[in-house]
């Protein structure tokens, strides 16, 4: 049996094993007809994707990439690689307008895009929503008047809600922020209250797509789904 190229799937998506020693070419032939031979079983799947085995350049990973979607329907959401998510930039727009986006467009006040990583001392304001397609490194700022989306990893600071919004949300594929306000209400990560519901937590460590909102006067950090979003009043 050839195990050039394995491929697993778990709960956060599909991890894919490549032998270190094969070469590139003869690998992408065999990652070809791997995933042409499991298309009927992903289907048009929203997942992300995680590659184990050998250090890829993001030149190899990209074409790897490409050989997944030309032989599957599968909806690449993210790629995990060495514990960082980077959301593929031909996919965003598909996942906003899966996801967030028609939410987001119901609202009067505009939604502004920022692309990049804001790192430490950098911000990021609008009047209205925000969406950064990227990460929000440790010190990083991000302050809007309505809701947040973060198409990446979060670990910096969060004001949302501040024209008085108690009902703004944030999202993000990787929510480990130092600091989440919405409207008047704040958590932090040393929050450690007891809460009927999951709290804001410093120790999460999994990589998934999560919303924080405000309940009942506290800020609750949930896995995302649509029945979340959808319970969520804008």
């Amino acid at each position: 049996m050839d195990n050039s190229v394995i491929i697993k799937g778990g709960k956060k998506g599909i991890t894919v094993v490549l032998d270190k020693d094969c070469a590139f070419l003869e690998l992408k032939k065999k990652l070809e007809e791997k995933f042409e031979a499991s298309a009927k079983f992903f289907n048009d799947a929203n997942l992300a994707l995680t590659f184990e085995g050998r250090n890829l350049s993001s030149r190899e990973e990209n074409e790897l990439i490409e050989v997944i979607n030309k032989v599957s329907d599968l909806n690449i959401l993210c790629v995990i690689n060495n514990n960082q998510t980077r959301v593929m930039e031909d996919k965003i727009d598909e996942i906003v307008e899966s996801q967030i986006a028609s939410r987001l467009n119901s609202i009067d006040k505009p939604c502004h895009f920022y692309k990049g990583t804001l790192r430490s001392g950098q911000v990021f304001e609008t009047e209205g929503s925000a969406v950064i397609l990227g990460d929000v490194n440790p010190g990083g700022k991000v302050i809007a008047g309505d809701n947040v989306v973060i198409l990446g990893s979060l670990k910096g600071y969060i004001t949302a809600g501040c024209n008085d919004n108690s009902n703004a949300f944030v999202y993000a594929l990787e929510m480990k922020p130092m600091q989440i306000q919405i409207g008047d209400i704040i958590a932090r990560s040393q929050d450690s209250e007891p809460s009927p519901k999951r709290r804001f937590r410093k120790d999460e460590a999994t990589i998934e797509p999560k919303i924080a909102y405000v309940y009942d006067n506290n800020i609750y950090i949930e896995d995302f789904s649509q029945d979340v979003l959808a319970d969520i009043n804008l």
